[in-house]
């Protein structure tokens, strides 16, 4: 860290609140971890896991930060409203918000319960939007402000017995393109992430045959750790201010194989 707050040649953050929703594990704490080393006050939004959410909470005061842990159904408008008014109260008025808020159901086509669906729907793709139209009002009145969408590779390319996990991920990728093109004038950017296989609760799930099978497919030959998205984001957030609308990969090359 340098003698103004930055870290690794990205601009300090300190004194913008930030809010990170999915931020009690995998990405998200890593992500809110990092935001609070650029000097971000974290607004750490989860679901349910109350203990893991005061974890990384901890840990970041532990290591000088500021951060509060919000629970919130990030799917419903009320929640969403609540969960804006608790932070303003808190931490101040959200400069930056990363959605990584996201669920996933498995299933192909024919097979895949419409309610699967519509919770995958309604988790990563309905609470992005929600939680940005909340964000985006103190952003413009600062005519500053920063809106990372966490999406997928899965959202790019597909992938068999995904269908609902890629049409959220896909539609984030569009969400992220129109509202760059309405806030550009305000100073406001928004950019979306799309990784490939990371090493998370999510994928820890497959199995070792599975596993290896994906690792084989990456020319790098292994998944991410959560510390390397966290950064990529840190880079959409507090690296350069003419970036907007993008989509940045990051799959070990998957893609390109």
């Amino acid at each position: 860290m340098n003698g103004n707050g930055a870290v690794h040649g990205l601009r300090s953050l300190a004194g913008i609140p930030a809010v990170v929703t999915g931020g009690s594990r995998g990405i998200g704490a890593a992500v809110a971890a990092t935001l609070a080393r650029l000097g971000a006050p974290v607004a750490v939004v989860y679901h349910s896991d109350d203990e893991s959410a005061a974890k990384v909470v901890g840990a970041i005061e532990a290591d000088g930060g500021r951060a509060a842990a919000f629970a919130c159904d990030v799917g419903s408008p009320v929640e969403v409203d609540r969960l804006f008014r608790q932070i303003e109260a808190e931490l101040g008025t959200a400069g930056i918000l990363v959605n990584n808020a996201g669920v996933h159901r498995g299933g192909r086509l024919g097979s895949i319960p419409l309610e699967d669906w519509d919770l995958v729907l309604r988790t990563d793709l309905t609470g992005a939007f929600l939680c940005a139209r909340r964000a985006v009002p103190g952003m413009v009145g600062r005519q500053w402000g920063r809106i990372v969408n966490v999406s997928s590779i899965i959202g790019i390319k597909g992938f068999p017995g995904d269908c609902a996990y890629a049409a959220a991920k896909a539609g984030l990728l569009g969400l992220t393109r129109s509202m760059a093109l309405e806030l550009a004038s305000e100073g406001v950017t928004v950019n979306a992430l799309a990784p490939g296989f990371v090493d998370t609760d999510m994928t820890r799930v497959l199995s070792e045959k599975a596993l290896a099978r994906a690792n084989e497919a990456i020319p790098l030959g292994r998944q991410a750790e959560p510390q390397e998205v966290a950064d990529a984001i840190a880079f959409l957030i507090a690296g350069p201010g003419y970036m907007t609308g993008a989509t940045l990969v990051l799959d070990g090359g998957w893609t390109l194989a």
